[in-house]
């Protein structure tokens, strides 16, 4: 064969390219073929058949002929790139070893030639590497491509993410990796970390937590692990990552430094919860023999995780679960087996159940430890029987081994079997020489031996000392030897030194703490007991470590920090609520800070857990002393002295209470509350003296509360003291000493006082002041100026003493500027020097202002007060001053200013003065209507306050005449008639050893004025005639005091004698008028008509004579007289000063005319023009009820009007309205507050003593009852009757006042309302019985025998029988007794119509009509006409051929209409036309007045339109009676309208048609009550 020259294999090597491109891979090999049997080293030929047999999917020839090529030229890249290509191609394990070589070769031909091309293979070979888990040579080639980076100038980030790729490369199995690999991803790390732009943040702080998880993992590199550890804790202390770790590293190591501790206390810190602090902790603190906080800690440290939780929040025992290095079986037992240990350890009855339980868990829970463990166990929750079986298999089992004989030790020990403990602890030893536990379990055994083993040094001591040498955690080896010390040695030292050891070792051993800060508190180390209270409080709640909360509280309460203390005992308190002594402490803490209201709640709380403490009861009650709750501390301290009877402090108590209560009471004027609280001050510091003479501070409380009582009158003054206190030892425990007595009692105890305490300033002051109110009280002139001279000499004394105090310096100045001293000039001094020693001095300055005051100079002194009222408005004297400054310039604010002292208090200079102003202007007539009397006067209600405190101011001092002339003068304003007597005659009692007859006799005049107004007539005769009687004004008050004892004859003399020296014409008309009225009582009318002419004809016609004239008409129902008298009263309008007398006259003129209406328009008129009159609208509401019933509405108001206006006119207007109410029918149902019974049951609270009030309730509650029957509902006011007659009885009679015919009609209205109200609930016997009492008391009572008449026949006539003539005989026999009865008539005609005899009935209504017309009584003749035309109605419709009765009907009706307007009248008219002619046209039109006018009420016009509705049925008036139904239809408010009603009319009107009625009288079923007469019809 041929061969081909260079120039044919070029051109063959060219075809075969050309066919690769052209993707003709056969041809191609056939040329590549040729080419190599001429040539079998051509590298173009290998390498184009390696790419068309890849093409033509021919790996094997493609990969031999790669490989031939890269061994022709090794250098050559196109092979190796074929040959990279089909290894990539195929995913083989040979093919990736072949890649790895590949890879290799081409980084060392690109390095040089294609730094992309190389930096791209080299990314493949590492990803290779990785594959394959080759980390080594992972590293070293990402290295290497990190190098080449930073030789190629890369940025810093680019190389930032470089390396952290490089340690996402190698974070797999870190642990089982070589020493380079492991090195070379520190160096990854480091140069991550430092790289990164922002620290601190997230991505740093993941990365640092990665990277100490990394090193946690390295053993040999636990330097690095710590300082990376605290690197990270540093940029992040709130992270718990680092301290996780190097917590577990720590664990793993089994380190429990100082380090380690802190480590597990920060990570504690930080989260609380975390597994692998507590497990550290709580190994730390097994070790130090904490063994409760080892259980707690362990137990809580492996709580297992939640199954969600994100690796920080894990706990340690997965953590130690999931390391290779120590989470294995061996070390998971040991740890639980120390939580077991430290559970039983701990001595906790739960803790040791739960221990038992995992012991039972463990594999290996037969071993000796494990049993012992759950003797000890068993042994802890109390199960001896058990305890005693683990023990007895122990034995058997393990004799020889230590435990089993600790265990029979401690069931010695238990059992105090402490000689068998002692041989069980004794083996125990030799088997365990150093085992600290035993020797301290054997020094135990010798404490509780007894007495004599403790003092045996060698027994107790030796074997405690020796188990706190061999074992220095054991803290409660240093509690008994702190014991041993404190007790046995009694060296104090030494034994807080062991508590403090033992505490510091167990801060939660309650007992050696307690120990060690009382002990140091004892010693004087406040600074030691202190910290070591801090150090529990610091890590305690409240709650818990009570003994250090509350002796930390005490701590802060002796050095005054009482919030603090507060703080600590509250602390205290939530341990243990029932815990008396924390309650006690706590309410001390309280008290000293103030908080009296949370004191005495604390106080109480002790004293209800520890009932028989007397301190609590006792800091009760001085609680409730300082607060000012004066009865309940009195209440308190009582209580303790009923316990122990000479305990001083609760009588020390009870007499600065009473002796505050004492203050108080003279503060408010109350003398006899004072008086009485003084006596038992006394009588309880009496008891304290006996008891405790040499306390200085109980004679000082008995010398205030003697000086204290100066204010009172010498009269009132008698104190009963104890015999003690005057030195006397009599058989007699008690002497009564008059006011001059008990002021000497309290120098002398003052005196006491200074003996036992002489230095004091204070003691010094009180005996001056007590000698100046001696002095005060003296009425001997020598003796009061040595009284003045000991108390200056005293309170000079007490301000050398201290001169700081103004109480004094104030007190020498009043006694310097007393009248019996009158040295002003030391007083002024005084006064400066208290008032530049305090500037806020209100009394200083007040009393200075009195003194420049006493000088006259008023500028200074209205300046000091001015000063005194800035510094305190309230402090009523500086008050007084300007007020009497006022008064000496002549202000017109003197009198506001004299009021304002009376509002901010009672005082005597204060209360004189505004009631000599209130009298004043009272004296003064002319200005009434002047707008300063009617602010000063009336607005400021000045009668009143001037009275209260004028009462005050007379009962305080008893000889001012003056005084009780003004009080008696207020009195009888206020209507006040009794007091205003006895006010009086005090007055004339004082004055009558005085030389001035002029106030004398006025004084005499006021009293027997006084007296004819109490009605005292006898007594005001008796007085006048003691004196002969020349003066005008006394003859008249002796002919009033006549006139009102109805000694006629006498006034008439009287008043004849004064009219002959009358000095003008009006007091001449007034005795006229005087006369007038004796003779018209005396029966002499024509003779007191002409008197009063005669006072009408006078030059200056007397106002009071025409009214008098007017009422005379009225009197004798003379219209003429009357109405002329009217008419001329009326001319003297204007002079008229009150428009309720001319408002009576002409309401009484018009009730004479029978005109009702007229009557209330007159009354509603002159209250539209005076609206300010309380007195119209009384008598308008007055009106009402009786005249104009429909009305009654208004009546109320006008009663409650009358109400707020005055309150003089309250029970009148009360009495009124409940009239109103009642007869408007406001019950209880309808308005629970405004009803009748309401406004009576308020009157009868106020005025209990007016018989008419009570037949008001009576009335209100016979409503009441009525209403209830009606409803259907049980009554309320039940079987009241007899008590109500009971009590009007006995208020009639003692009722003097009213007029006795007044008396005696409401007492037979309560008889005849009693009576019915028993009847009308069917109670005829009780009734009966009621009216048969009431006759054996009273013989000779009519009308009680016409009730009974009544019950007795009206239980006959329930029966249904006819009434014999006899007993009819009887019945008309009582009526007669009662003749002039009308309702007697007409029940005796409702009888007679009962048994038909109709002629009987008729002339017993005329019989009452008579006697109505006769009384001038319009309501009983108006029920006269219309009964007596409702029988002649009812008889009509039977004889119609007798026209009598019809005309009765008319003649009667007609009647009744001139009176007044009257429905029932109306109706009874349309109702004789219906009977007469029921079609015509006028029963038509009388019908529908009825029905339709108003005035008419609803049962009337219900009545008429019944008959109406006939009357058009029978005219077949279809469409009227269809429009009246529908019509009613709409009118109806409460009912629904009934589907079909009106189709059903038609059936409707043939009922009416059927239900032909043949008497009126069945018709009227309903009611029908008359609008204006109150007439209720016939049912």
């Amino acid at each position: 064969m041929r061969k081909m020259s260079n120039k044919e294999v070029k051109a063959t090597l060219k075809n075969a390219r050309e066919a690769i491109r052209n993707k003709e891979f056969k041809e191609a090999l056939k040329h590549c073929k040729a080419v190599l049997k001429q040539d079998k080293n051509n590298y173009n030929a290998w390498v184009f058949i390696g790419v068309a047999a890849t093409e033509l999917e021919q790996p094997d020839q493609a990969k031999t002929a790669y490989k031939k090529a890269t061994e022709l030229d090794p250098d050559q890249l196109l092979a190796w790139q074929g040959l990279l290509n089909l290894c990539e191609k195929s995913n083989t394990s040979d093919n990736k070893h072949e890649l790895l070589g590949i890879y290799q070769k081409l980084m060392k031909l690109y390095e040089s030639s294609d730094k992309q091309k190389w930096h791209e293979v080299c990314l493949k070979l590492v990803d290779l590497y990785h594959q394959e888990k080759n980390y080594l040579e992972v590293a070293k080639t990402w290295s290497r491509l990190i190098q080449l980076k930073q030789i190629d100038g890369a940025s810093k980030q680019e190389l930032h993410q470089m390396w952290r790729k490089m340690i996402q490369l190698l974070a797999d199995k870190v642990e089982s990796q070589d020493n380079e690999t492991q090195q070379l991803l520190i160096t990854a790390f480091e140069n991550v970390l430092s790289s990164m732009d922002k620290i601190p943040s997230d991505s740093h702080q993941k990365l640092s937590t990665d990277y100490v998880k990394f090193l946690s993992k390295l053993p040999h590199e636990e330097n690095k692990l710590k300082l990376a550890c605290e690197t990270l804790i540093t940029q992040y202390p709130n992270s718990s990552s680092s301290l996780e770790v190097l917590a577990m590293h720590f664990i793993q190591k089994e380190c429990f430094s100082d380090e380690a501790l802190q480590c597990y206390s920060r990570l504690n810190t930080i989260e609380p919860t975390n597994g692998l602090g507590l497990i550290g902790v709580g190994i730390k603190a097994m070790q130090e023999k904490k063994y409760e906080e080892a259980a707690k800690n362990l137990t809580e440290g492996q709580i297992p995780p939640r199954p969600n939780a994100p690796w920080e929040q894990r706990l340690g025992l997965e953590l130690l679960e999931s390391s290779g290095h120590y989470g294995n079986a061996q070390k998971k037992h040991k740890l639980v087996h120390l939580q077991a240990e430290a559970m039983i350890k701990s001595g906790d009855a739960n803790n040791a159940e739960k221990a038992f339980d995992i012991l039972e868990q463990l594999s290996g829970s037969n071993e000796s430890a494990a049993l012992a463990l759950k003797g000890q166990a068993c042994l802890n929750k109390g199960l001896m029987k058990q305890a005693s079986q683990i023990a007895t298999d122990l034995m058997a089992s393990y004799p020889e081994v230590a435990e089993t004989w600790e265990l029979q030790g401690l069931i010695s020990y238990t059992q105090k079997d402490y000689m068998q403990a002692e041989q069980s602890f004794q083996k125990a030893l030799k088997m365990k020489a150093d085992c600290g536990i035993y020797y301290y379990y054997l020094g135990l055994t010798y404490w509780f031996m007894g007495e004599a083993m403790r003092k045996d040094k060698s027994k107790t001591a030796t074997h405690l000392l020796k188990a706190a040498k061999l074992d220095t955690y054991n803290g409660r080896t240093f509690c008994y030897l702190g014991h041993y010390y404190h007790d046995i040695v009694q060296d104090k030292n030494r034994a807080r030194g062991c508590y403090k050891k033992a505490f510091e070792l167990n801060n939660a051993d309650e007992e050696a703490g307690a120990a060690a800060v009382d002990l140091s508190v004892e010693l004087g180390d406040m600074e030691t007991a202190l910290a070591i209270l801090r150090t529990v409080t610091d890590q305690s709640s409240a709650g818990t470590a009570k003994w250090a909360w509350l002796r930390r509280g005490l701590y802060y309460m002796r050095t005054n920090q009482n919030s603090q203390a507060v703080a600590d005992l509250q602390a205290a308190l939530r341990a243990d609520l029932k815990d008396s002594n924390c309650w006690e402490c706590l309410g001390e803490a309280y008290l000293s800070r103030g908080g009296y209201t949370a004191a005495l709640k604390a106080f109480t709380k002790a004293s209800e857990l520890n009932p028989n403490s007397v301190y609590n009861i006792y800091k009760i009650a001085a609680i409730k002393q300082i607060i000012g709750k004066y009865a309940e501390a009195v209440t308190e301290y009582k209580q303790i002295i009923q316990k122990s009877k000479k305990y001083v402090p609760a009588l020390k108590g009870l007499g600065e209470c009473y002796l505050m209560m004492t203050r108080n009471a003279l503060d408010d004027c109350l003398d006899g509350r004072a008086l009485d609280s003084a006596e038992e001050a006394l009588q309880y510091l009496a008891r304290a003296v006996q008891c405790r003479p040499d306390v200085s501070c109980l004679w000082k409380l008995i010398g205030d509360t003697c000086t204290t009582l100066h204010v009172l009158s010498p009269a009132k003054v008698n104190i009963r003291v104890s015999a003690i206190l005057i030195g006397q030892d009599e058989k007699r425990n008690v002497h009564y000493l008059d006011k001059n007595e008990l002021l000497r009692l309290g120098g002398r105890c003052y005196g006491r006082a200074l003996t036992l305490m002489s230095p004091s300033a204070n003691l010094w002051c009180d005996l001056g002041v007590n000698y100046y109110r001696q002095a005060q009280a003296t009425a001997e002139g020598n003796i009061m100026s040595e009284l003045l001279e000991k108390a200056l000499l005293c309170l000079k004394k007490s301000v050398m003493l201290d001169s700081k105090n103004h109480q004094h310096w104030n007190a020498l100045g009043v006694v310097a500027s007393y009248k019996g001293i009158e040295n002003y000039a030391l007083a002024q001094h005084a006064f400066i020097k208290s008032v530049q020693v305090e500037q806020n001095n209100v009394v200083a300055w007040t009393n200075l202002g009195a003194t420049y005051l006493k000088n006259e100079n008023i500028e200074l002194a209205h300046e000091a007060f001015k000063v005194a009222q800035s510094l305190e408005p309230s402090y009523v004297v500086c008050w007084i001053g300007q007020a009497l400054i006022a008064e000496a310039v002549g202000s017109y604010e003197t009198m506001d200013l004299f009021r304002h002292t009376t509002e901010l208090g009672v005082n005597i200079e204060g209360a004189k003065g505004y009631a000599h102003w209130v009298c004043t202007t009272l004296q003064d007539k002319s200005n009434r209507n002047s707008e300063l009397y009617k602010y000063n006067i009336v607005q400021m209600n000045a009668i009143s306050a001037a009275q209260v405190v004028m009462s005050k101011y007379t009962e305080r001092i008893q000889t001012d005449a003056t005084a009780f002339t003004m009080l008696g003068y207020l009195n009888e304003y206020l209507s006040l008639k009794k007091q205003a007597e006895e006010a009086y005659h005090r007055a004339f009692v004082l004055l009558q050893n005085t030389e001035d007859e002029e106030k004398l006799k006025c004084a005499q005049r006021n009293w027997m004025r006084a007296l004819c107004a109490a009605g005292q007539y006898e007594k005001a005769i008796r007085t006048y005639m003691l004196n002969p009687l020349v003066e005008f004004d006394d003859i008249i008050c002796l002919a009033l005091a006549y006139l009102k004892k109805s000694l006629l004859q006498e006034s008439a003399k009287a008043y004849e004698k004064a009219l002959t020296i009358a000095r003008t014409e009006k007091e001449k008309a007034h005795i006229m008028i005087a006369l007038a009225m004796i003779a018209f009582k005396e029966g002499r009318m024509n003779n007191a008509k002409t008197l009063l002419f005669k006072c009408s004809m006078l030059k200056e016609p007397n106002i009071e004579s025409l009214q008098a004239l007017c009422a005379l008409g009225l009197s004798k129902k003379d219209t003429t007289l009357a109405t002329a008298a009217l008419n001329e009263l009326f001319k003297y309008s204007d002079k008229i000063n009150s428009t309720y007398e001319s408002c009576l006259l002409s309401s009484g003129m018009f009730s004479l005319q029978a005109n009702s209406l007229a009557m209330q328009r007159q009354a509603a008129k002159a209250v539209h023009s005076n609206p300010a009159d309380p007195a119209l609208w009384t008598l308008l509401s007055r009106l009402v009820p009786q005249h104009t019933p429909q009305m009654a509405e208004g009546g109320v108001v006008a009663g409650n009007i009358a109400e707020i206006l005055s309150s003089h006119q309250i029970k009148h207007a009360l009495l009124f309205s409940a009239a109103n109410q009642l007869a408007a029918g406001k019950h209880a149902v309808a308005n629970e507050q405004k009803n009748a019974l309401k406004t009576i049951q308020k009157a009868v609270h106020l005025y209990p003593d007016d018989p008419a009030v009570w037949a008001s309730l009576m009335a209100a509650c016979h409503m009441e009852n009525t209403l209830s029957h009606l409803e259907n509902t049980k009554p309320k006011h039940t079987a009241l009757e007899e008590m109500f007659v009971t009590t009007i009885t006995s208020k009639v009679e003692t009722e003097k006042t009213m007029p006795t015919p007044y008396l005696q009609s409401l007492e037979n209205w309560s008889l005849q309302q009693a009576v019915t109200g028993l009847k009308e609930v069917g109670r005829h016997s009780e009734a009966e019985a009621f009216c048969t009492k009431i006759l054996k008391r009273h013989p000779d009572h009519p009308m009680v025998f016409l009730l009974l008449r009544q019950v007795q026949c009206e239980q006959l006539l329930l029966s249904q029988q006819r009434l014999p003539d006899t007993v009819l005989g009887e019945l008309k026999k009582a009526v007669m007794s009662n003749f002039t009865s009308v309702t007697a008539w007409h029940w005796l005609a409702e009888v007679y119509k009962s048994q038909g005899l109709m002629i009987a009935a008729e002339m017993c209504y005329r019989q009452g009509l008579q006697l109505s017309s006769q009384q001038g009584d319009m309501n009983g003749k108006l029920s006269s006409l219309l009964r007596l035309a409702l029988l002649a109605l009812s008889l009509s419709t039977i004889k119609l051929q007798s026209n009598r009765w019809a005309s009765l009907v008319k003649e009667a009706t007609g009647e009744a209409q001139k009176i007044s307007f009257c429905p029932l009248a109306g109706l009874f008219q349309a109702l004789l036309q219906f009977v007469v002619k029921m079609g015509a046209r006028e029963t038509r039109r009388l019908l529908e007045r009825v029905v339709y006018q108003p005035g008419y009420t609803e049962s009337i016009a219900s009545v008429g339109r019944w008959y109406l509705l006939r009357h058009l049925w029978a005219k077949n008036d279809d469409e009227l009676i269809t429009g009246m139904s529908c019509l009613k239809l709409l009118e109806l408010d409460d009912r629904e309208l009934r589907p079909g009603f009106i189709s059903d009319l038609p059936s409707i009107n043939a009922q009416l048609e059927i239900e032909a009625t043949p008497e009126i009288g069945t018709v009227l079923r309903h009611p029908a009550k008359c609008s204006t007469c109150g007439l209720v019809g016939e049912a």
